[in-house]
């Protein structure tokens, strides 16, 4: 027998059928979860990439590919960040003009979390020879930013090292 006998359970055709008509174990959904802030008392930028975006063309339906940089200083409610990958993720399979859905996306956060101040930059890929970059505010009434200071600025995607 040696050491290859427990190799006829992982590749066992059953198994590997099962596994297929299985349902996933997590779906696309709308809802926004938020987690209070662990510090309200300062503000801090709060940087993330969102390199998968994924929605259809509404005249085509062809689908429109976008990185989403998403920029915002939290009041009381952070969102959480599983949420926000499935939130993403059920704009797959509907039809968006890049204005539409970045302000739409931008609304949910907005209302979900409540920050002193959210960005939203939408980089669409090409499509036509033409790219598309559309970039949208929020800004909490009454809240004022401190004033900037310069420091060195994170590339893109500048998690992924290498």
């Amino acid at each position: 027998m040696g050491a290859r006998a427990g190799w006829s359970n992982v590749y066992n055709p059953r198994r590997i059928l099962l596994f297929l008509s299985a349902p996933m174990p997590t779906q696309a959904s709308k809802s926004l979860e938020t987690f209070d802030n662990p510090n309200p008392g300062r503000d801090y930028h709060i940087h993330m990439e969102i390199p998968e975006f994924t929605c259809l063309c509404p005249k085509t339906g062809q689908p429109d590919f976008a990185t989403l940089y998403l920029d915002y200083i939290a009041d009381q409610r952070c969102v959480e960040l599983k949420s926000l990958k499935l939130y993403i993720w059920s704009f797959r399979e509907e039809g968006h003009f890049h204005e539409d859905v970045s302000n739409r996306i931008l609304d949910d956060l907005v209302r979900a979390t409540d920050p002193r101040f959210m960005r939203l930059t939408a980089k669409f890929y090409v499509r036509g020879g033409i790219f598309t970059n559309v970039v949208t505010e929020h800004r909490k009434p009454g809240w004022e930013p401190a004033p900037r200071i310069e420091l060195s600025q994170f590339a893109g995607n500048s998690n992924t090292r290498g």
